[in-house]
C-alpha cells in the first residue's frame, strides 16, 4: 500500500475525550471514529489490525480442533425465556421488538442459540465431543461506555462452546482451551495470565480469566510473581491429550493469581511476602464450564452407550476481539504512539523516502517495495511530498514494527537504514539485505 493512496486520518493533536493511552492513539492513529457512546466505525489501519487478531484465532482454534461457524447477532427472546435468563440477565441486554410485536434481542452472547442448534441436529453420544465457536459482534448496553473499544456497547467477540457426554470430558475441553488461549495471547506478543474468577452471569463454578497486566486495567489483580516467568512458548502439545492439557493448566493455574471479585487474602498470604503483587488487569479473555445448566434447562441430551438420554456437559469460552487492540497497544507504546508485536502488525514494514521526487530515491523505494511484496509481505510506502520528520512521526504514531529508510546520501555508499520501531536501533544495510532481514524476521509468520 501506498501511503498517499491510503485512507490514513491522523489527527497530530491528543482527543480530549480520551481518557486512556489506547482509546488516544487509536483516535489518532485514524483507527477508529465514534459512530455513538460505546459504538466505532473501524477504519483501514484499526480494521487490519482486527483481521490480524482474528486470524490467530481462528489458527490456534483449528489447532485445538474447535469448529469455526455464524450465528446472528439478532436471537429470540423465547430462547432466553426457556433457559430462564431473559429477565434476569439485566439492563446490559438490548431488548427489541419487531414489526410483529415478538420480543428479541442483539445477543450479548449466545449459550441458548448453540444450545438450540445442538439439540436440533446431535443425538447420539458418538457425535461427542463437540466444540464449535465464532467471532461474531456482540451488544452489551454498558451504562457508561468508556475508554474507546476497551469497554464499549459493541464488540467483537471469540465466542465458543464445548458439548461433552461427561464431567471429565469437558474439563479437558475446559483444559483444551487454557492451552490454545496460551498460544493465542503469545502470538500476539501478550502474556495473558489465567486468573481464578466470578462466573458471572455465564454461571458455573470453574473458571478462569485471562489478564494482561496493565495500569488503566479495570480490575485490581493479586498474583504471585512466579507467575510472570511461565512462557508456553512454541511447545507442541497433543490436545487430544488429557495429562498433557491438565499438566499445562496445573502449570499456570497453580500459583495465586486471582481478580478481586474472588481473591482470598488468607490464600494469598501464604504466597511468599517477596512474590506478592497487586495490580491492575485488562479481561481479554474467559473460559468457564457450567456443567448441565443450559442442557437441563433446554432438554439438549444424547443417547448414550446404554441407549439413556443424558443431559450435555457444556462450558463457553470467550476472547475480546475488539478489546484486544486497546489492551495490545495499553501493553505496547510509547510517549511518540503505538508499537504493534509483529504478529498483529497492520503492515510488516514501513518505507520512508526521504526525498520523493528523487529519481534514484524513487525507484530504490519502488523496487524495495516490490521486493517485499514478491515475498508475501505487506508493506506501507509513505511516498507522501511531506518532510521527513513528518513522515517519521507518522510512522512512529501508527507503530510499525520495523522502518527502512531511503534517502540519496545513504544510496551514494549503497545503504538504507533499517530501524526497530521497539528499541530505536538502526542498522545501515544494503537494500536487499535489509530485504532479507525483513523476511527472516517474519518468516513462518506470513
Amino acid at each position: 500500500m501506498r501511503l498517499s493512496r491510503y485512507f490514513l486520518p491522523v489527527l497530530k493533536e491528543n482527543p480530549a475525550e480520551a481518557q486512556i493511552v489506547s482509546h488516544r492513539l487509536m483516535l489518532r492513529a485514524g483507527m477508529i471514529k465514534q459512530a455513538s457512546a460505546g459504538i466505532y466505525s473501524w477504519l483501514p489501519l484499526g480494521f487490519k489490525v482486527l483481521r490480524k487478531i482474528e486470524q490467530i484465532i481462528h489458527e490456534e482454534q483449528a489447532r485445538a480442533g474447535h469448529i469455526a461457524m455464524l450465528m446472528p447477532t439478532i436471537q429470540s427472546a423465547e430462547l432466553w425465556r426457556e433457559s430462564g435468563r431473559y429477565d434476569d440477565y439485566g439492563e446490559e441486554m438490548l431488548r427489541i421488538r419487531d414489526r410483529h410485536d415478538r420480543d428479541i434481542l442483539f445477543t450479548p452472547t449466545a449459550e441458548e442459540l448453540i444450545t438450540d442448534i445442538f439439540r436440533a441436529h446431535v443425538g447420539s453420544y458418538k457425535d461427542l465431543p463437540l466444540t464449535l465457536y465464532q467471532i461474531q459482534w456482540k451488544f452489551r448496553d454498558e451504562i457508561r461506555p468508556r475508554f474507546g473499544v476497551m469497554r464499549g456497547r459493541e464488540f467483537l467477540m471469540k465466542d465458543g462452546y464445548n458439548f461433552d457426554l461427561t464431567k471429565e470430558d469437558a474439563l479437558h475441553a475446559y483444559n483444551r482451551h487454557l492451552v490454545s488461549y496460551l498460544r493465542t495471547y503469545e502470538r500476539m506478543g501478550l502474556q495473558a495470565i489465567p486468573m481464578r474468577a466470578d462466573s458471572g452471569p455465564i454461571g458455573g463454578d470453574d473458571t478462569h480469566e485471562f489478564l494482561v497486566l496493565a495500569e488503566t486495567g479495570e480490575s485490581e489483580v493479586f498474583y504471585d510473581s512466579e507467575i510472570t516467568d511461565l512462557k508456553f512458548g512454541d511447545r507442541e502439545i497433543d490436545f487430544d491429550d488429557h495429562a498433557a492439557c491438565q499438566a499445562v493448566l496445573e502449570e499456570f493455574t497453580s500459583r495465586y493469581a486471582r481478580t478481586d471479585e474472588t481473591h482470598d487474602e488468607a490464600l494469598f498470604n501464604q504466597v511468599p511476602e517477596a512474590r506478592r503483587r497487586t495490580a491492575r488487569g485488562i479481561e481479554v479473555g474467559q473460559i468457564f464450564y457450567f456443567g448441565t445448566k443450559y442442557s437441563d434447562a433446554m432438554g439438549a441430551t444424547v443417547t448414550d452407550d446404554a441407549g439413556t438420554k443424558v443431559p450435555v456437559h457444556m462450558g463457553s469460552h470467550g476472547i475480546g476481539v475488539s478489546r484486544l487492540l486497546g489492551a495490545i497497544i495499553e501493553a505496547s507504546h510509547d510517549d511518540k504512539g503505538i508499537i504493534w508485536p509483529e504478529g498483529v502488525t497492520p503492515f510488516h514494514c514501513g518505507i520512508v523516502n526521504l526525498k520523493q521526487g528523487d529519481g534514484e530515491a524513487d525507484a530504490a523505494c519502488e523496487a524495495l517495495y516490490a521486493s517485499l511484496k514478491a515475498l508475501g509481505l505487506d508493506p506501507l510506502y509513505d511516498d507522501r511530498k511531506e518532510r521527513a520528520g513528518a513522515k517519521f512521526a507518522t510512522m512512529d504514531l501508527i507503530g510499525l514494527p520495523w522502518r527502512i529508510t531511503v534517502g540519496p546520501r545513504g544510496l551514494k555508499n549503497g545503504v538504507v537504514e533499517l530501524t526497530s520501531r521497539r528499541t530505536g536501533e538502526s542498522e545501515d544495510l544494503p537494500p536487499e539485505e535489509a530485504v532479507k532481514r525483513i523476511a527472516a524476521i517474519y518468516a513462518g509468520a506470513v
